[in-house]
């Protein structure tokens, strides 16, 4: 089963970081966030990927040509410029990355990448954000309603603490408490082909467009993921994944 990964937006509101690179190759412990995504699909098994790239595509390009180098040791004769590998850490993984359009939404990149699927069922996320989702029951999951389309829905984590108070006396105070206030899209999608004759044209967004066609029809299914989920919108937010990475107590690393 492939894997779509949604990774060509401009990534305005983390321009800290996103003004050299685009947002799914900003980096937490030294990798970037695209592959800690594809790390998490690849511990379940799903170790084919097609990235939907577009706002500085060519970092990820280049990122993923040089990767089994930079991976690897390397013997060089300098005299004749020959390299040879006597040691490689490289996945065992196939990365297509498609350019799918500077401006085009999310629902386009999708459909853009309709010729590389193979008319089968597929996997999509989005690049810029991690989860402890259990791919595996997800397909499961999929595959036992017969809709066209599973979402994975998740508590929003909290942006900035909780304050409780009793009167003006402060009687709780959480920096991290997450709220258990209903559900949202926390991607990690399946897809049958035919979701693929819902996207029109490059301006379909996926989430304003798309799903709500989906609904109108009685095709999406809600996955529900109790556990860690974290989206990177902020600098802040990915100050926290690199605490928690740096903890050596990272939710998302499922992979050994």
């Amino acid at each position: 089963m492939k894997t779509v990964i949604l990774a060509g937006g401009l990534g305005t509101r983390l321009a800290e970081e996103t003004s050299v690179r685009p947002k799914p190759m900003v980096e937490v412990g030294g990798k970037p966030l695209l592959w800690h995504i594809m790390n998490i699909f690849a511990a379940h098994g799903h170790r084919d990927f097609l990235i939907a790239a577009g706002y500085k595509g060519e970092v990820i390009k280049e990122y993923f040509r040089n990767y089994f180098f930079h991976n690897s040791d390397l013997v060089v004769n300098l005299a004749c410029g020959k390299s040879t590998v006597v040691n490689s850490d490289s996945p065992n993984w196939t990365v297509g990355i498609y350019d799918t359009g500077l401006n085009t939404l999310t629902g386009g990149r999708a459909r853009r990448l309709k010729p590389y699927l193979n008319d089968g069922t597929f996997l999509l996320t989005y690049g810029d954000g991690v989860g402890s989702v259990d791919i595996t029951r997800l397909v499961e999951f999929h595959r036992s309603h017969g809709a066209l389309a599973t979402v994975t829905i998740v508590r929003p984590p909290a942006r900035f603490g909780s304050v409780i108070l009793e009167g003006d006396l402060v009687s709780e105070f959480s920096e991290k408490a997450p709220t258990r206030e209903g559900w949202i899209n926390g991607g990690f999608f399946v897809f049958e082909p035919e979701v693929l004759d819902y996207i029109e044209s490059d301006d379909d967004s996926l989430e304003a467009v798309v799903l709500e066609r989906l609904v109108s029809n009685r095709q999406l299914r809600a996955f529900r993921h109790e556990g860690f989920w974290q989206p990177v919108d902020t600098l802040r937010e990915k100050m926290t994944l690199e605490s928690l990475w740096q903890s050596g107590n990272a939710p998302w690393k499922i992979w050994a």
